[in-house]
């Protein structure tokens, strides 16, 4: 049978042609056309130009539609003016499939619903930007889930995982998503919508538009037509997600076999049409699970066992190699977990899960996994987690593998581009092994993990794509790797899809006659080409650096920074450490990342501050656009609560970023009257406090707190911390018993002018257990207390907090060369020590008070495991709920605070799984911020305090969470020194 004409449209000059790249023409009328947001400038465009792959591609704008009708608009405006089209979820894609020069829809905002849950017949219908995880949540009470587990499931999308035929951990049991999704109700190129779904070829339904009618009868003829050279080209493996999936077009080869349209449009990449709304199959939630962590000497012993492993009917087998448990132990956020499950120093660990509703069913089979494992010469090499909450930990440890990967600091990083060859099992040994020797003779190395189930591995050589000869090295790489691949008869594609890595390489994979097919495909669903076009037919080269994010000529422009970046090899290396993997746009516990929470926009996200940074520094924001502002607006909401710091798996800290930016603004164009007024407040904090009745007046007259609005932009509807005259000012230069065990008390500007009670109670409860409190003071100035430098830090003003942070260094060193502690109450100026002191005084000193550095609660939980803190304390009756710091929960300190709290004896304690409180300072007191800190608030704190008992003792360390939960919730939260004073037994 001949093989089609070519179906490309041709080119025409008399074709429409494309605007320019934020053309102010085109934005006005889609802004006439949509409700939702549309955004044109080159900041907002830049945060669209890249995903989680090595590509770089400004859009022509960018339309965040807040309605389906919406979308519809901006397909037939786009249909009328030419343009080209491309939908986007969560932006996570790692092969370029979300980035082009077309008309960019983010559907992750608006389009989030569950539309429709029918429990009985196990379907819901969704709309594309509603993430896995969100889906999950609201089918747990029913007793289902969505099975298609990526591990991206925090923020993938439905219309992401459907565009890219997603497959997850738990294939082996539950198939890819294009095995459960069972129809799409899209929108064409044009806004024409037609149902893709079942469909019989005998009975085609007669009253649907010719339009639909001809388009399905065509795609089912090219089915049949190719049907012999489809079954000889498509490789016989599950995981296979290159091209389009015609396969599902060709007539059925047995009686329970259909067609089904929507299976066309799953791994399509949104280049044919648009998934407005999508019907899922849904599964039973097993009711039990138990883990094996099973240990191998070698990389190769892992891969040739597999096979025997899948053999006993795990719903799951994962791959971690060396160097992800490597990166893993140097990760706070992981170690602890990591530990409890390691044995020894293995070269690689299979992670098997067995799964079903019969819980002594799961541990049998677990107990033959163990026998298994020693019939094949690997005794003791299980661990084995029946507990629900390790197995839990132990795979959010997997999850979380590529960005845990990525964490490599320096130019190098693992690569994705034969990210997910897939192969037999019975040839995954020997593959693995000979591409590994393909990474040796390039002068790389690769990093191994995900499927080992079903043949499907995630490796990375680690590459400088900077470097023309290490893209001339993944050129020669990916060449070497595929032809092995089809050596296999395996797919050079198994679960992250084409893009603009992979579509180049169909003919060699597929054939000629099979890339045509493709060809047609497109035209005969998009005759004009405008769906997301250079994906999956008709690509550019995978290795044009005119695409990538790193371009020739690329380079970070010199910058005299205020901070010490040096770890990272300069300012531009620490942004560059964001992958784009987008684990910053989550909604689950954790703190990262508050602001997004409340506005779901890209610039409102530690990646999309992270990108416009990297744009900004590199040049391609124009002059001074670091100090610029659109860049203060990008930073605006950041409320620096360093969430990011401990939660980016590749350590983004954008806290700290901010505050090289603001050093930036400040040099260039100074800092604003009411940041001044903070930033100095510890230097005039002394004299104010003896006039305190005078400052509190603003708090109290009505026409006071206008006028602070109308000039210095302190919102008239937020009662500013009141001055005390009782401010905590002690005569001794150290209290308690003169043997006693010694420790520093480091009073904060907060706690000290503002509720000085707290710091009495700490020195109160140190003493009564026996500690002598040193109370130390500057040589210089004695009468003007201590400082961390935060408030100048917040303000940009890098050379005043280097001068606070100098001073309190030098009055501190001579007590921690002795060996005492520094403990302090407020987390935000506690930890400056053990963070941002780090980097305006990089040295040993710095690093000898940071190693010292603690708050009250985390000396008094290590004193009391060492036995030394042992006070009598009386029970108060009452349960209490713990709200942490922002800070206190980067630096893993809120644990120690549950820890202290129940040596009170019979006291409950309960923490708040919440975010940033969204005071942050003077965040919340900002006219202009004071929406967005309420909002913050109100996504758990604030109902969580609302709602506690009468009677519960409400914790909270700091002093901006304190005064949001008195505003916000009407209750009064204290710091847990007041708690403990209270419940000492005199």
């Amino acid at each position: 049978m001949p093989v089609a004409t070519d179906p490309r449209p041709a080119e025409s000059a008399s074709q429409p042609k494309r605007p320019a790249r934020g053309s102010s023409a085109l934005g006005g009328r889609l802004r006439n056309a949509v409700e939702g947001e549309v955004l044109f400038d080159a900041f907002s465009r830049g945060r669209y130009a890249t995903d989680a792959s090595i590509y770089q591609i400004d859009p022509l704008g960018v339309v965040v539609p807040k309605t389906e009708a919406d979308v519809r608009s901006v397909l037939e405006i786009a249909a009328e003016e030419g343009l080209p089209v491309l939908p986007r979820g969560g932006g996570t894609s790692q092969c370029g499939q979300t980035v082009g020069e077309s008309l960019v829809l983010d559907l992750s905002k608006h389009l989030t619903g569950l539309i429709d849950l029918d429990v009985g017949a196990r379907r819901a219908v969704v709309q594309p930007g509603l993430t896995l995880d969100r889906l999950n949540r609201q089918l747990k009470p029913h007793g289902l889930w969505f099975p298609v587990d990526v591990s991206t499931s925090s923020r993938a999308t439905l219309g992401g995982m459907t565009g890219n035929n997603s497959c997850g951990a738990r294939s082996l049991y539950y198939g890819p998503m294009r095995d459960n999704v069972a129809a799409i109700e899209a929108l064409l190129p044009d806004g024409t919508p037609m149902r893709f779904g079942s469909v019989d070829p005998a009975k085609l339904v007669s009253n649907e538009p010719d339009r639909i009618r001809d388009l399905t009868a065509s795609l089912l003829n090219l089915g049949a037509r190719e049907a012999e050279e489809i079954k000889a080209r498509f490789p016989d493996l599950m995981r296979r997600v290159g091209g389009y999936n015609i396969d599902a077009l060709m007539p059925p080869a047995t009686a329970d076999r259909e067609i089904n349209l929507a299976h066309l449009l799953v791994g399509s990449e949104g280049t044919l049409a648009y998934s407005n709304r999508i019907e899922l199959k849904l599964s039973p939630l097993p009711r039990h699970k138990v883990l094996g962590v099973v240990h191998f000497p070698t990389f190769y012993e892992a891969m040739d066992n597999t096979r025997h492993i899948v053999e006993l009917g795990p719903t799951a087998v994962e791959l971690v190699d060396r160097t992800m448990i490597e990166l893993g132990l140097k990760n706070p956020l992981f170690r602890d977990t990591m530990v409890r499950f390691l044995r020894g120093e293995p070269d690689a660990l299979l992670l098997v899960e067995f799964a079903g509703d019969d819980a002594e069913k799961n541990l049998r089979r677990l107990k033959n996994l163990v026998d298994l494992m020693g019939d094949l010469g690997f005794p003791d090499a299980v661990v084995e987690a029946t507990e629900p909450a390790f197995q839990q930990a132990i795979w959010e440890v997997r999850k979380q593998a590529l960005n845990i990967m990525m964490s490599m600091k320096g130019s190098g990083k693992p690569i994705s581009f034969v990210e997910d060859c897939a192969v037999r099992l019975e040839d995954l040994a020997e593959y693995t092994d000979r591409l590994t020797q393909v990474f040796e003779k390039h002068g790389t190395r690769g990093t191994w993990y995900a499927h080992a189930s079903v043949g499907c591995l995630h490796v990375r050589p680690v590459l400088n794509m900077k470097l023309d000869e290490d893209v001339k090295t993944m050129r020669a790489i990916a060449e070497e790797a595929f032809e092995m691949v089809r050596d296999y008869k395996g797919s050079h594609s198994g679960e992250h899809g084409d893009g603009l890595v992979r579509s180049e390489f169909h003919e060699a994979m597929f054939g000629p006659r099979m890339v045509k097919s493709f060809e047609e495909v497109k035209t005969l669903v998009d005759p004009d080409w405008r769906m997301n076009p250079g994906k999956i037919v008709r690509p550019a080269k995978m290795d044009d650096r005119n695409l990538f994010r790193f371009k020739p000529g690329y380079e970070v422009e010199p910058i005299e920074t205020g901070l010490d970046w040096s770890d990272w090899g300069g300012f531009g290396g620490a942004i560059e450490m964001c992958n784009n993997n987008g684990a910053c746009r989550k909604f689950d516990a954790g703190v990262m990342c508050p602001s997004f929470r409340v506005t779901r926009n890209e610039q409102d996200l530690t990646r999309g501050r992270a990108n416009t940074l990297r744009l900004a520094v590199s040049g391609q924001l124009g002059p001074e656009a670091l100090a610029s502002d659109e860049m203060l607006e990008t930073l605006k909401l950041c409320v620096s609560c360093k969430g990011c710091k401990r939660e980016c798996p590749t350590g983004v800290d954008m806290a700290k970023m901010k505050i090289e930016v603001l050093h930036q603004r400040a040099r260039t164009r100074g800092v604003p009257l009411r940041e001044r007024l903070v930033a100095y407040l510890p230097r005039y904090a002394p004299r104010l406090r003896h006039i305190a009745g005078l400052a509190n007046l603003r708090n109290r007259v009505g026409l006071l707190r206008r006028l602070g609005e109308a000039w210095l932009g302190l919102a008239a509807e937020r009662p500013l911390p009141e001055w005390r005259d009782d401010a905590y000012y002690p005569s001794e230069t150290a209290v308690g018993p003169e043997d006693g065990r010694p420790v520093v008390l480091f009073a904060d500007t907060f706690n000290r002018h503002f509720e000085p009670e707290n710091a009495r109670a700490a020195v109160k409860v140190l003493t009564a257990a026996g500690y002598r409190v040193h109370l130390p003071r500057a040589a210089n100035q004695p009468n003007r207390p201590l400082c961390c430098g935060r408030t100048f830090l917040s303000a940009g003003l890098v050379e005043q907090a280097r001068a606070e942070a100098r001073r309190t260094l030098d009055a501190l060193l001579p007590l921690v060369r002795q060996g005492l502690p520094v403990v302090g109450l407020e987390p935000s100026c506690l930890l400056t020590l053990r963070d941002e002191f780090l980097s305006l005084l990089p040295g040993e000193e710095a690093a000898a008070l940071a190693d010292k550095a603690l708050l009250l609660e985390e000396f008094l939980d290590s004193e009391a495991e060492a036995g030394h803190f042992a006070p009598k304390l009386k029970p108060l009756g009452k349960s209490a709920l713990l709200h942490g710091h922002c800070h206190q929960k980067a630096f893993g300190a809120v644990k120690p605070v549950e820890r202290v709290l129940r040596l009170i004896p019979d006291l409950e304690v309960t923490t708040v799984e919440s975010s940033c409180c969204g005071m942050a300072g003077s965040f919340g007191y900002q006219a202009e911020t004071l929406d967005s800190s309420r909002a913050m608030g109100e996504l758990a704190l604030l109902p969580a305090m609302r709602a506690a008992p009468a009677d519960a003792i409400l914790v909270a360390d700091g002093t901006s969470c304190r005064h949001q939960i008195a505003d916000g919730a009407g209750r009064q939260a204290r710091h847990v020194a007041l708690i403990l004073e209270e419940a000492l037994d005199a």
